[in-house]
């Protein structure tokens, strides 16, 4: 018939529809990677389709590559940890520990948050199972009553029932206010074993998050700008609004939602397993 090769092969390009769809997922896909500037592909294709729509990573990131919008990378974090003290400290007992259900294990910590004029510190507990922070407190200092303000919170919102809460072995934690305030709410303690930092890995990998989303975006300056804005991360966007890999793509109170309203542990083979 004397046509070439690449005319039998020839395929009519895109049409419209199709091409329409993908400046939808695109403008999504922007959306989220203002809202959240951290998520990467696999996470913003999550958030997509929560809203429904269906796309595989793959498009995701070949889309975000176009765009040329990439995750931002997060500083390194620091330790506060003083662990060179003559307090009374406890053994590890949330190694193999197996979760199954909330206030089974918090984790607690510290960190420090820089401003103009020097440093603000954030004393958090999270929930293991669910990742969600149930207490937090904010201070000027180190102080033995800045992790206390975070554990009154947690307590007063929470049930510890055979509840292990688990720390580092700084001052803070090992001091007689805190401990007796774990006791008095029979509140089993457990510290990290030394050369073990990743027994505390639920905790720093939220304040990880905090760092990378929030704190190094806005550059604070003064201590109101962290007591503004802290706050309002904690609650309105890490705990309901950011999605977790490790929940399914879910927030913790989402996540907590599901599991209390199947109100059966046997539902928690079904959303993860988890072991410390």
């Amino acid at each position: 018939m004397n046509i070439s090769r690449l005319t039998y092969y020839y395929r009519p390009k895109r049409n419209l529809a199709k091409k329409k769809r993908d400046a939808e997922i695109a403008d999504a896909i922007e959306k989220i990677a203002y809202q959240y500037p951290y998520y990467g592909y696999r996470r913003i294709t999550a958030a997509l389709r929560r809203k429904k729509m269906a796309v595989n990573h793959k498009k995701v990131l070949k889309l975000m590559k176009k765009m040329g919008i990439q995750c931002r990378k997060a500083r390194r974090f620091v330790s506060t940890t003083n662990s060179k003290h003559s307090l009374k400290v406890y053994p590890n007992l949330v190694k193999d520990l197996f979760l199954e259900r909330p206030d089974r294990l918090w984790c607690a910590d510290i960190t420090y948050i820089r401003i103009l004029t020097g440093f603000v510190y954030l004393a958090a507990i999270i929930d293991a199972f669910s990742r969600k922070i149930v207490g937090y407190a904010i201070g000027r200092t180190l102080a033995a009553k800045l992790p206390m303000e975070a554990l009154k919170m947690a307590i007063r919102s929470r049930n510890t029932d055979s509840l292990i809460h688990h720390s580092d072995k700084g001052i803070q934690y090992c001091s007689h206010d805190y401990i007796d305030l774990l006791n008095a709410n029979d509140i089993l303690v457990s510290m990290s074993a030394k050369g073990s930092p990743y027994d505390n890995a639920f905790i720093e990998s939220f304040f990880k998050s905090l760092k990378a989303e929030e704190v190094y975006l806005w550059e604070y300056e003064t201590y109101s700008d962290v007591t503004d804005r802290i706050p309002y991360f904690i609650e309105d966007v890490y705990n309901s609004k950011r999605l977790h890999s490790s929940l399914g793509y879910m927030p913790p109170e989402e996540f907590e939602h599901i599991f209390i309203e199947k109100n059966s542990c046997n539902v928690y083979s079904e959303l993860r397993q988890v072991s410390v």
